[in-house]
């Protein structure tokens, strides 16, 4: 979904203050009912107290009522805010004017994972291979405001674009974290999805009809079919993004850009040491096919005519294996063994995207309040899983 310029990610909300408690995803109906929102007084109020305590300097001194905060239109699971000192106040040089406030939605992995968020969060802003980080907090954090735009879907295809974002991931994949190097967040992450997507029913007969025909895919049984499958595919085990797509993707403003550098992948919550490079390669692929930026129901668009081509592919993996085998192109041949074996890693992963997603946005069909078609969206991604299988 489309927002201004800052931190965010498809996988964040608009804003706070629904009036509807349950978690329960909207019905089509409601497709018109305008997602933006006034900021709620309690939202602005513990705004205001989180950027007195953790910025100081300027924004010690402010009253309430000069405070300024906006709702960032984001994506589908976390609420951001733009906060700023008001015209007139003069900050110093090493104190932000501006600052995105990132509050945290209903989540799936539990607080354990916000903590090893926030500790990757910190450690990639040290490396500034990421935004600054001002403030942690039960409730959420405050982030460094970059001048800059998501990028768009169409975008991900443009040869520049795709060339740079492979570099970046390759880096990404590079790094050493501190955190545990078992390959075992994919699939244990889809078991625990599964194993709540199997106690789910849902009461309204449209979600309840969707619902059904996503459970007529026998999932369990397919899930098994997809881990023998990816058991028998050779793939590295990498500190990978696990949702590199063009929300989580800033095209940085002139100002911001450092040396040729003109983009910045953001968003860590699904960071880990995954199964391999092969799902993050994939599931970026995936990304291509799907635009949230569709502003009435079900918000998204799905077109599997936009999944790379194979010569976008190698493409992309020209420039991912040069960064990470020091020269190492792929010369542009299209039969080499090398180029065969990635490309058929990372379009079976691709797989593993279209079902984890498929399961992720079940469970958030029922427990989200933010208008968004889970369950459409479900139904897109085991469709193409079936379709690309």
């Amino acid at each position: 979904m489309p927002g201004p310029s800052g931190a965010m990610s498809e996988h964040e909300a608009p804003g706070l203050g629904s009036d509807r408690t349950s978690g329960a995803e909207v019905d089509e109906e409601e497709d018109e009912v305008e997602r933006k929102a006034t900021v709620p007084a309690e939202t602005k109020r513990l705004a205001f107290v989180w950027c007195q305590e953790y910025l100081s300097g300027m924004w010690k001194t402010l009253q309430e009522n000069e405070f300024q905060i906006s709702i960032i239109s984001g994506g589908l699971s976390n609420f951001l805010y733009l906060c700023a000192l008001p015209e007139g106040k003069q900050n110093s040089r090493d104190e932000p004017r501006n600052v995105l406030l990132r509050i945290y939605g209903r989540i799936l992995q539990g607080q354990d994972a916000l903590v090893q968020e926030s500790v990757m969060f910190a450690i990639l802003a040290e490396r500034m291979l990421g935004p600054k980080l001002y403030g942690v907090f039960p409730q959420g954090r405050l982030e460094e405001y970059i001048p800059s735009r998501r990028l768009r879907t169409a975008e991900l295809a443009l040869p520049q674009v795709s060339a740079e974002i492979a570099t970046k991931l390759a880096r990404f994949h590079e790094m050493k974290m501190p955190f545990n190097k078992e390959p075992k967040w994919l699939f244990s992450t889809m078991k625990s999805y599964m194993e709540q997507v199997m106690q789910l029913e849902f009461a309204k007969e449209p979600q309840a009809r969707k619902f059904k025909h996503l459970m007529s895919f026998n999932l369990p049984h397919e899930m098994k079919v997809l881990g023998n499958l990816l058991a028998a595919t050779p793939s590295p085990v990498v500190f990978c993004h696990n949702d590199c797509q063009e929300g989580n993707i800033l095209l940085l403003e002139d100002e911001v850009k450092a040396n040729e550098d003109k983009l910045m992948i953001i968003d860590f919550e699904y960071c880990s040491y995954n199964y391999s490079r092969g799902f993050d390669i994939g599931n970026h692929f995936c990304e291509w096919s799907y635009d949230y930026t569709h502003d009435v129901w079900p918000f998204f668009t799905a077109n599997l005519d936009k999944y790379p081509s194979r010569e976008q592919q190698l493409h992309f993996l020209r420039h991912y294996l040069a960064e990470t085998q020091a020269g190492n192109h792929m010369n542009g041949c299209s039969s080499a063994p090398e180029n065969h074996a990635i490309v058929v890693e990372v379009n079976r992963f691709a797989l593993a995207s279209h079902f984890f997603w498929g399961l992720w946005s079940i469970l958030q069909a029922h427990m989200s309040t933010i208008q968004f078609g889970y369950l459409d969206y479900a139904l897109a991604r085991f469709e193409a899983y079936f379709k690309q299988k």
